[in-house]
């Protein structure tokens, strides 16, 4: 069976070598790099069996990307001190959003307007929060999120296309990317938000689609290789209002 390999980092920004991944289920780390070559160096290593081949890695792309821990202990927060990093951040906050539905959406009244073809009047929903959200736009701070839609695109995600258009108002920057596009992009199957591109709250849903819990993350390298999902996703995600022409142009 083929590895599922995650890149975790490079100690060069040229032509990416050495770099190190990790096996996502094994935990095995694999580094690859140029190759020790010189007959006396490698007369020196022990236990160097037929078909192994010593690589040179510098120390600090050990120390960067290699995982730290075996086992991690998550650092779970509650719903409250998760609240508060929208308002104690000092630039940018970012997510990504993966799920084909999201359990707490279809309980709202808005939800099943949508769902009953009915218009939607985003003015009031919510009011608070548009509230907080403006008043941190206002003072500098920048709010984007890229959502992941399928093909076709199932109905909670049709839902948060609509919705799209509350959260605009207030001030944040939404994208959308297709499923195959970002499988392409190796993108995490993960929704998380990233603070600040320092830390990472990853949201943890259980197989009904509920929230379970929030897990901080704050280790350097993860948190690049969050940093750099949203990079790649940036890149290729398209303005909310132009995916939406695209689904109606071929209806």
């Amino acid at each position: 069976m083929m590895r599922r390999l995650r890149f975790n980092g490079t100690g060069s920004g040229v032509n990416g070598c050495p770099s190190v991944h990790e096996d996502l289920d094994s935990g095995e780390v694999i580094v690859h790099g140029p190759p020790l070559t010189d007959p006396d160096d490698i007369a020196q290593l022990r236990h160097l069996n037929e078909g192994e081949v010593p690589i040179v890695v510098p120390r600090e792309v050990l120390i960067d990307f290699a995982p730290k821990d075996v086992d991690r202990a998550p650092n779970i927060v509650s719903l409250d001190e998760f609240d508060r990093l929208f308002t104690q951040l000092e630039h940018t906050a970012w997510r990504l959003e993966t799920r084909r539905r999201y359990a707490s959406d279809e309980s709202t009244e808005t939800y099943a307007q949508f769902t009953h073809g009915e218009p939607v009047n985003w003015d009031g929903v919510d009011a608070e929060w548009c509230a907080e959200r403006q008043q941190q736009v206002a003072l500098g701070k920048r709010f984007e999120r890229v959502r992941i839609v399928d093909h076709p695109p199932t109905p909670g995600q049709l839902y948060l296309l609509d919705n799209a258009r509350r959260n605009s108002s207030v001030g944040e920057r939404i994208l959308t990317l297709t499923r195959a596009h970002a499988d392409q992009l190796a993108l995490p199957a993960e929704d998380f938000w990233l603070f600040d591109s320092r830390l990472v709250a990853r949201l943890n849903f259980d197989d009904a689609d509920n929230l379970l819990d929030v897990e901080l993350i704050t280790e350097p390298a993860a948190v690049v290789r969050y940093a750099m999902a949203r990079d790649a996703a940036m890149h290729h995600a398209i303005p909310y209002v132009e995916f939406a022409a695209q689904l109606s142009a071929k209806e």
